[in-house]
């Protein structure tokens, strides 16, 4: 067999692969039972929400200046890291830097801009170093996110994109539509965790989107580049729209959850949502993901330009909407 032919066959046994496992995508029966609060709320206050600290607030970040005890590596995920608790007792899962790229202050970054317009998440924050000790010794490590396990959230397993209780509604439509203006391609179920949450004597189930790190890159079906302003620069959003639906820039993995399925007002709602963020608050988020200003400024200055897109492509007549190419930068 020559070597196209076997490229050739090789690619379409991925492709028949792929095809194999997608799903409906569809509501769960739980659907009428689960409020959409366990979900997503709307950001009465979003002008006020603090990017920095984020929704947990300082009380629950860890102490930079404290010692942690190794407990194990991390167990999961293409990046290295830690278990760790703090001189409190407070358990932490830190995900480190690996060697192609970091993850730790891209998930930050999107926690933040998660919570504030309203989805829910966990404690996460960013050390660029720490002190740990286990019984070699103590060291300073590279640092990276900080998770909390914290008392109130307890992990009761992952959900599914494809079938859950909010599949279609606009808040489920537009997280897709934000995760795809970070050139997030990581919609994988492990990412997504159901917490039983209690707080003040009763309790509530959370659906989180986690481990977020995988964005401000490339899209890609094989180990995309993350945390990358010039290909983030140059990575497309919206490219036209066919039927009704708005198409995108996207790997062939997420064609199931995207591809017919969100329409432009759907589009516009969540460009609305995240325009409401001050440059104050983009700032905080970056600075909270331990990013360099400069650096900072070139993905603020990108993410606003998909939000513009996101926000005239419902004013557009469809026949500019088929025409329509967000420009990139050099």
């Amino acid at each position: 067999m020559t070597l196209p032919r076997l490229v050739l066959g090789t690619l379409s046994a991925i492709v028949a692969i792929q095809v194999a496992t997608w799903t409906a995508v569809r509501p769960s029966a739980a659907g009428k039972a689960t409020p959409m609060t366990a979900f997503w709320q709307a950001p009465g206050d979003l002008g006020a929400r603090d990017l920095f600290t984020g929704p947990w607030g300082a009380a629950n970040a860890p102490d930079p200046k404290a010692t942690y005890r190794f407990v194990h590596l991390k167990k999961a995920g293409a990046n290295p890291g830690v278990v760790v608790t703090d001189p409190a007792g407070r358990t932490w899962s830190v995900k480190q830097a690996a060697p192609e790229w970091d993850e730790g202050p891209v998930e930050v970054v999107l926690s933040r801009v998660l919570s504030a317009v309203g989805y829910r998440q966990p404690p996460v924050y960013y050390l660029p170093s720490f002190n740990v000790t286990d019984p070699s010794g103590s060291r300073v490590e590279g640092g990276g996110r900080f998770r909390l396990e914290h008392e109130s959230l307890k992990e009761q397993g992952n959900w599914s994109w494809r079938m859950n209780p909010f599949v279609g509604t606009r808040p489920y439509q537009g997280l897709l539509v934000i995760l795809l203006m970070f050139a997030s391609p990581d919609f994988k179920n492990s990412n997504n965790m159901l917490y039983d949450v209690t707080r003040e004597g009763s309790t509530e189930q959370w659906y989180v989107v986690r481990d977020l790190g995988g964005a401000l890159g490339e899209f890609g079906i094989v180990r995309p580049k993350r945390n990358d302003p010039i290909l983030f620069e140059q990575q497309g959003f919206i490219t036209g729209f066919a039927k009704g639906f708005v198409e995108f820039d996207h790997p062939i993995k997420q064609r199931a959850l995207v591809e017919g399925r969100i329409t432009p007002s759907e589009v516009a709602w969540a460009g609305n949502l995240l325009a409401g963020l001050s440059e104050r608050q983009w700032q905080d988020a970056f600075r909270a993901g331990g990013y360099n200003p400069d650096v900072a400024a070139r993905f603020i200055r990108k993410i606003r330009l998909n939000i513009a897109a996101a926000q005239q492509i419902s004013i557009e007549p469809p026949d500019r909407q088929a025409r329509l190419r967000l420009r990139r930068t050099d």
